[in-house]
């Protein structure tokens, strides 16, 4: 049984029309008449976008949840207050608004694949770099160029998908997001006390984790050649990606989307920069609250195979946004009311909670019917929604500053789930924009 309807994608039905089954055939899929050594090819293909496509999610958070760990020692250690510190936890959405956006131009011109390795390459690069860092400029800068490839493969990943598995848009989101997950919560248990073994310096603690993103590059060398292959697709997504894009504006599911995507990463950006401090002010040790931000990012990573072929089998998304937005209104309450009392309870909860964010991805697929419509729906709805969930961070930062504890930003933070469910209902509605627009 198919992940999702038919009528997601115009591309996954049976041709209606006498044109060659290989101009709708999606890159890598094999075809009728196909000599075997091609299938072979074909094949060989699809499987490593597979392992390209898990390798660069392993590598899309533990840039920032390798640093939430360590911001105490990273903050003493480069003479920030708590409002630069705030300033840091907020430079990942603004990277990732401000580079998303560039994303399909980019893929347009140089191929999806191409701009991957590109971004893999340069989450690398930023790193190796930042541990080097002899004050905060240079850290940001480092950080930034790492969060630069992160912005663009995070808005390729839904047209990678779309592109190579038409038909499997709820298994392969939920794929990669739960590789996603899983990079998020072993970079945020394993850096506290892989920093320990290795002398107690917060530099080596985040580098080694440059390790990982040199191995995701390698998986999309092979596919940039296959730009040449994909030109005529490419250009016609870029003339059909030009005439919805002065549209899309006007779809009220585009902005919901998009109000929705910022909404839920305002919550999950607070929770990787913070979370570990929240605990730690809380008279939790180190290390311990290291592995309840673990325990966080970890329920995504059975959740986030689950909850995208649940939501492609159903016409509406809202029951679940609201689902999870009551698990993240709970958690931040108990936050709140006893964070060190409750904390497995409360990360178990907000875990749960952020699994918004692969149901996003997947409404983002099933929100345009088509590929080039996906391309720009996901830059729209991530560079809309990044750019919401930056001031949340440095609010929060500011806030524990200047109240003395940490009531008024866990207050802030439950009082976004409220327009979040809001929103994300709106957005989960069975239309898609080219209906609106």
């Amino acid at each position: 049984m198919p992940d999702e309807p038919k009528t997601l994608d115009p591309a996954a039905r049976p041709a209606t029309t006498t044109a060659p089954a290989a101009a709708t055939a999606p890159p890598g899929a094999a075809v009728a008449g196909d000599s075997p050594a091609k299938v072979r090819a074909q094949r060989w293909t699809l499987g490593l976008v597979t392992v390209g496509l898990v390798l660069a999610a392993l590598n899309l958070r533990p840039a920032i949840t390798s640093l939430g760990a360590l911001l105490e020692e990273v903050s003493a250690d480069l003479h920030m207050s708590g409002t630069v510190a705030g300033v840091l936890t907020s430079v990942p959405p603004l990277c990732f608004a401000v580079f998303g956006i560039t994303a399909p131009r980019l893929a347009r011109r140089f191929g999806p694949a191409a701009v991957v390795c590109a971004g893999m390459a340069a989450i690398f690069t930023g790193l190796i770099l930042r541990p080097f860092a002899g004050g905060t400029v240079g850290f940001l800068a480092a950080s930034a160029l790492a969060l630069m490839g992160i912005a663009v493969s995070n808005v390729l990943m839904p047209v990678i998908v779309k592109r190579y598995f038409p038909d499997r848009i709820g298994s392969m989101t939920g794929l990669y997001s739960m590789a996603l997950a899983l990079g998020t919560s072993v970079a945020a248990a394993a850096t506290v006390p892989m920093t320990a073994a290795l002398g107690g310096d917060w530099r080596l603690g985040i580098g080694v984790w440059a390790a990982i993103a040199a191995l995701a590059v390698l998986p999309w060398i092979p596919l940039v050649r296959d730009r040449d292959r994909a030109a005529p697709e490419t250009r016609t997504t870029a003339t059909a990606t030009e005439t919805v894009a002065p549209r899309i504006t006007r779809s009220r599911t585009a902005w919901a989307l998009g109000c929705y995507f910022g909404l839920q990463a305002t919550g999950a950006y607070i929770t990787m920069g913070w979370m570990p401090q929240i605990f730690r002010d809380a008279g939790v040790p180190a290390s311990t609250a290291g592995v309840l931000l673990a325990v966080t990012m970890v329920m995504g990573v059975p959740l986030a195979f689950v909850i995208p072929r649940l939501a492609t089998r159903m016409k509406n998304q809202g029951p679940i946004v609201v689902a999870l937005g009551l698990c993240g209104l709970a958690g931040y309450t108990g936050l709140f009311l006893a964070p060190a009392a409750g904390a497995w309870i409360w990360a178990l909860l907000l875990g749960v909670s952020n699994c918004s964010f692969p149901l996003a991805l997947t409404m983002i697929g099933m929100r345009s019917r088509t590929g080039a419509g996906v391309v720009r729906l996901s830059a729209f709805a991530q560079s809309v929604g990044y750019l919401i969930s930056i001031p949340g961070p440095l609010l929060v930062g500011v806030l524990y500053q200047h109240s003395g504890g940490w009531g008024l930003p866990i207050a802030l933070m439950g009082g976004l789930m409220v327009p979040q469910m809001i929103v994300g209902t709106l957005a989960g509605r069975d239309r898609t924009v080219e209906d609106e627009s």
